[in-house]
């Protein structure tokens, strides 16, 4: 098996020569460590939807890299007739996951970028496209490791953390959001033990944050979803923390499924619960959790995928949502690159992250 080593290797980049999007199929994982190596526009929102590249972050890079290489194929005669094809692209990426902002975020910042530059040629345009998706892979390393360094104090008298989902290097470029502040903990000498809850339907802790802690040499410890009260009704937990799709601005926070239950637990042993995530990933457009469009998916996660036979009968009822909202009183904090947000959540996530022109300034 391969060590994790975050100065190494990058969940999902451009190639050097901007040619190809490569990142790591995490549909493969724990068992076969794949990459892929995509160039079509089709492939990379397959990859999306399939969950083969996953995780706000990530979605994020791989989106503005697969828009810069889609934009790199149009054939067109000037700038309105490229960036009528730009957006038909544009619109088919973000088609493909509509719960995590970072998706529509990184387009947005292609599609300026593409605008900012309509007054040169078309080959200076695609190469500014480029740039810019490499400057957003760049810059969410930098985030991820500023969301590690803000959030390792807050464990540092901590024995012991519950995770849920994948908020770790395979959700990002490099090191995280939610798994961030445990790396740096390592690298400082503190062993933090982790209890990772599978993550039904998708497993993507059994799968992902199992594999990758215990690769980075963690104390790792995977539970099923429905043991989690009975852990912190022991006292083995000391915090919670988890990532995020999308926060709203009121604080409210859409999670992969699973994560307010946690939470709520959280309150009732008293137990802190934080949430770590980029500044992308919060959305001062979006008033409160109500207006999060959550993601439903196929049945044949719960029912088939895992299992050698089906586990349900044929024409059974499914309701399979991807995320659900965690009320932004349950949150003891959001650790963001810029620092750790407390309640009151709207003002102080404003007060943060500014609002200008509707949009939010990073």
């Amino acid at each position: 098996m391969v060590r994790i080593d975050n100065n190494q290797w990058r969940t999902v980049s451009l190639n050097a020569e901007g040619t190809k999007l490569r990142l790591i199929d995490q549909t493969r994982l724990p068992n076969e460590l794949v990459w892929l190596e995509l160039s079509e526009l089709e492939d990379i929102w397959q990859a999306i939807k399939t969950l083969a590249v996953r995780g706000a972050p990530a979605i994020g890079v791989a989106a503005a890299g697969g828009l810069a290489l889609a934009a790199r194929r149009i054939l067109a005669l000037d700038f309105p007739e490229f960036y009528q094809k730009f957006c038909r692209c544009k619109a088919y990426l973000a088609s493909a996951r509509p719960t995590a902002v970072n998706l529509g975020w990184a387009l947005e910042r292609l599609k300026r970028t593409a605008l900012e530059n309509k007054e040169r040629s078309l080959t200076e345009v695609k190469a500014a496209l480029i740039a810019e998706a490499n400057a957003i892979r760049d810059e969410d390393i930098e985030c991820c490791r500023s969301i590690g360094e803000n959030g390792q104090p807050l464990l540092a008298d901590f024995q012991a953390v519950l995770t849920h989902c994948n908020a770790g290097q395979l959700a990002a470029v490099q090191y995280g959001t939610a798994l961030a502040p445990l790396y740096l903990a390592r690298e400082r000498g503190q062993n933090l033990r982790v209890f990772v809850d599978e993550t039904r339907p998708l497993l993507q802790g059994a799968r992902l944050t199992a594999w990758e802690l215990q690769q980075a040499g963690l104390d790792v410890t995977l539970i099923c979803d429905n043991m989690a009260a009975t852990v912190l009704a022991r006292g083995w937990v000391d915090a919670v923390i988890v990532g995020a799709d999308r926060i709203a601005a009121n604080g409210d926070v859409a999670n992969k499924i699973g994560t307010s239950g946690l939470a709520i637990l959280a309150r009732h042993f008293k137990r802190p619960f934080y949430v770590a995530a980029p500044g992308s990933t919060i959305d001062l457009d979006c008033r409160n959790g109500k207006n999060i469009v959550i993601e439903e998916r196929e049945p044949e996660e719960v029912c088939e995928l895992w299992y050698s036979q089906r586990m349900a009968p044929e024409g059974i009822n499914v309701f399979n949502p991807a995320f659900d909202v965690t009320p932004a009183e349950l949150i003891s904090g959001i650790i963001t690159e810029r620092g750790v947000v407390y309640p009151p959540y709207p003002e102080n996530l404003s007060a943060m992250f500014k609002v200008i022109g509707g949009s939010k300034k990073l």
